[in-house]
């Protein structure tokens, strides 16, 4: 039994808190806002502040992000090691390895990825998204701007084709389904549902790091992009 921090994305925290109270190890949590991916240098410098307060304290630092538009490239390992499971993004987490999220990109690359930590966390895109954002910007701008910033708002959906719902089978999964049904009819888009793969996380709280899924750094290395399959990989700090 070990004794871990588990640093994570909010939209994880579901799934997190279930696999690890399966657990024989002892977790202590901190979930960060979601949608610090936007902004990679705030990701970055909230995560670093929140791994530098663990200061040695556990054995590992579990850190429950993926590259994240490059928002995990140049974290420290302190005086705990860390480690990273090697994913673009979240979505490797629910679907459980790179290379299914892989071989679903290929195939459809027109998805946008709905889970129960992303329509809790915020609003997905959809009918309801639409009516909030153009409510906000009549009160802010007036109806004539609004109209023509809800144009520009659109604009990226249109890049999208399918939205993909992972079910990992427990919470209340009926309600998300029919929350991203409804998202993706509004939208004109396809739905499909993924059953997830929760065997990555499961590793992930055990304990259980392979190099192939996870990159373990050590004190006084950081994180940096591979530029291949592993996406991350560890270098010595200057």
């Amino acid at each position: 039994m070990a004794r871990y921090k588990i640093i994570a994305c909010h939209v994880l925290w579901r799934e997190l808190c279930h696999y690890a109270a399966q657990s024989r190890n002892v977790f202590d949590f901190q979930f960060l806002q979601q949608g610090l991916h936007c902004t990679p240098d705030v990701l970055r410098t909230e995560l670093q502040a929140a791994i530098d307060a663990v200061d040695g304290e556990v054995a590992a630092v579990l850190i429950g992000y993926g590259l994240c538009s490059n928002g995990v490239v140049g974290i420290r390992a302190r005086g705990s090691r860390l480690v990273v499971a090697r994913g673009h993004d979240c979505i490797t987490h629910l679907l459980g390895s790179k290379e299914r999220y892989r071989r679903y990109f290929d195939a459809h690359p027109g998805t946008y990825w709905y889970s129960p930590g992303w329509i809790d966390t915020s609003t997905q895109p959809g009918k309801e998204r639409y009516e909030l954002t153009y409510q906000a910007y009549v009160e802010k701008y007036g109806e004539d701007n609004a109209r023509y910033l809800m144009e520009a708002e659109q604009g990226w959906f249109k890049e999208y084709s399918n939205a993909a719902y992972v079910d990992l089978g427990f919470g209340a999964n009926e309600h998300y389904k029919q929350y991203t049904r409804d998202c993706a009819q509004w939208l004109g888009w396809k739905y499909d549902e993924l059953q997830g793969d929760p065997r990555l996380l499961q590793r992930f709280v055990a304990g259980e790091w392979d190099a192939e899924d996870f990159l373990i750094v050590e004190p006084g290395q950081r994180i940096v992009a591979s530029h291949d399959e592993r996406i991350i990989k560890a270098e010595a700090c200057a």
